[in-house]
């Protein structure tokens, strides 16, 4: 999201993964993810203020995206006309290859980015439909990634008979150009960093670590900083589209991959294909309003996490009776002790579990349910034995932090997207003061620091290029919108507004918990957007699955 937080896919239940180990809470990576897994995603940062957009505006957009005239352009016909050299990579039946697109499609001949392309082809029997690109959100998740280690190998047999699966690293993400900002320890300073100020002093902290942030990716991707917005990564795609042969974009986006899918019907509406937009989010809100409702999001899943935590006998934060609200306020009570006095955790580094740790290890867990268990064992742990080492996997596994300390491009590429596409949530601290007890309204649980978190932008060094606006895509196929009742990082309300924008929208709601809904156990969402990907059929309008 526009803070600290993603919206990227978390992986699906084991029963529709690849039969290889992972841990629970990495459902939450998109492999961003996002996420997602998106999971999925990472601090939105900062930088120089002499750099930020003073329009923080909160409300939503009139504005509406325009297409793009259908004729390309005589300077970006080498673009669209490349050929590309396929190779073999990573597991069997998996190629890859490297695709140019402009760095500033209004001066194409100023120089290129190289993007990373991944594919496996359709494997029969059946007759190929096309390829079927996937991304899984973030922003920041990797798509080849994403491809490699779950759509390619675990979408439905069906589907990956009669499509070519193809994925791209969105400009500035993980293969294609990365944005680069801090060196691993720097990262762990920035991650540690109290996000709920108490005084003038701790909002003094806050803020110098985001401006720090955002030096050092102005400084070490100066060029590319200007030129990663979802505007430009929905053009690639359609150089993507046309380099491998199909008249029209087949596409399956999550959490963020939404909003990136969505761009790309407003573009090119007439090019649209199959179109799946899974966990989805609203074009027309501003960051404010983005954050202020995924806030809602987080604490309507704390609220379910609650009522199930109280059943289980280890549950730490209450039992048999316990309100979800008091669960709430044992766990803020936890939280206030760890910004008082940290806790160990063994982690070979040194570092210990504040605050801004633990939260983000709890909110790792709201993305799919499948990983409550493992959150019961760590607040367990955490609370009663003063080990913190659960809790801390959680938000390293959040952050993509591997063993060795390094952290993914994940972070940073969230931050980069999100500050060129859309104005700052809030311009100064005093702004955030006032913006506070909605947010505290939203959640009493995460309000006070996702409220701090949404102040990253402020100081990024380049000036946003996005507004909100809304999508319409006139003249495109249908597209399905699927919305997940209780998702934490892209509320239902969301996937609503989206289908009613779309002229051709269509709303298909999965009532239950977790980010985004497609592979993850329901038997009547799987089957309904297997039958639209394979036969183009949409399901009937309000159709609705448990």
């Amino acid at each position: 999201m526009y803070s600290r937080y993603f919206r990227r896919t978390p992986r699906p239940p084991r029963s529709r993964r690849p039969n290889r180990p992972r841990g629970a809470i990495r459902a939450m990576r998109t492999v961003r993810a996002g996420g997602v897994l998106l999971a999925a995603t990472a601090l939105l940062v900062s930088a120089c203020s002499t750099g930020s957009s003073t329009r923080t505006a909160t409300t939503s957009a009139d504005a509406v995206l325009a297409a793009l005239p259908r004729a390309t352009p005589s300077t970006l016909s080498p673009y669209y006309n490349q050929k590309l050299a396929w190779r073999s990579c990573g597991a069997s039946g998996f190629e890859c290859a490297t695709m140019k697109a402009p760095l500033d499609y209004a001066k194409p001949a100023s120089g290129d980015v190289k993007l990373a392309v991944a594919r496996k082809k359709a494997t029969g029997p059946g007759k190929r439909i096309g390829s079927l690109l996937v991304n899984p959100g973030g922003p920041g998740g990797s798509a080849v990634g994403y491809l490699q280690s779950y759509a390619g190998i675990g979408y439905p047999a069906e589907v990956r008979a009669r499509y070519d699966m193809v994925a791209v690293d969105p400009r500035g993400v993980a293969r294609s150009e990365p944005v680069e900002c801090l060196t691993g320890h720097q990262m762990d300073t920035y991650t540690e960093t109290d996000v709920t100020p108490d005084d003038k002093k701790e909002t003094g902290e806050l803020v110098d670590a985001y401006k720090k942030f955002a030096e050092g990716c102005g400084r070490h991707s100066p060029n590319l900083l200007r030129h990663v917005s979802t505007v430009e990564a929905a053009r690639d795609m359609d150089i993507l589209r046309a380099v491998l042969g199909d008249q029209k974009l087949n596409y399956v986006g999550a959490s963020y991959g939404t909003f990136l899918g969505a761009t790309y019907a407003g573009l090119f509406p007439d090019r649209v294909g199959r179109m799946v937009l899974d966990g989805a989010m609203d074009p027309s809100l501003s960051a404010r309003k983005l954050n202020q409702d995924q806030t809602a999001g987080f604490e309507t899943a704390f609220q379910s996490f609650a009522k199930d935590c109280v059943r289980h006998s280890d549950c730490p934060l209450g039992g048999p009776g316990t309100s979800p609200d008091q669960v709430g306020r044992n766990l803020s009570a936890f939280f206030k002790k760890l910004d008082a006095k940290p806790i160990p955790t063994g982690d070979a580094d040194g570092r210990k579990l504040g605050e801004a740790l633990a939260t983000t290890g709890v909110i790792a867990a709201m993305y799919d349910q499948a990983a409550w268990p493992q959150l019961r064992e760590a607040l367990t742990a955490a609370m009663k034995d003063q080990d913190g080492a659960g809790l801390l996997a959680l938000s390293d596994s959040y952050y993509e932090r591997d063993a060795d300390g390094k952290y993914a491009n994940l972070m940073f590429a969230n931050a980069a997207v999100n500050c060129l596409d859309l104005p700052a949530a809030f311009s100064t601290p005093d702004e955030v003061e006032k913006g506070l007890p909605g947010f505290e309204k939203a959640s009493p649980v995460f309000g006070d620091g996702l409220a701090w978190a949404s102040l990253n932008c402020a100081y990024w060094p380049v000036r946003p290029t996005g507004e909100p606006h809304r999508i319409e895509a006139k003249g495109a196929g249908p597209i399905l919108v699927v919305g997940t009742t209780r998702d934490p990082a892209t509320p239902y309300a969301w996937a609503k507004s989206l289908a009613s924008q779309l002229s051709s929208g269509v709303l298909l709601t999965y009532v239950g918990d977790g980010h985004t809904a497609y592979g993850r156990g329901s038997v009547c969402i799987d089957s309904t957007i297997d039958r639209y990907l394979l036969q183009g059929t949409p399901p009937a309008k309000g159709k609705r699955c448990s």
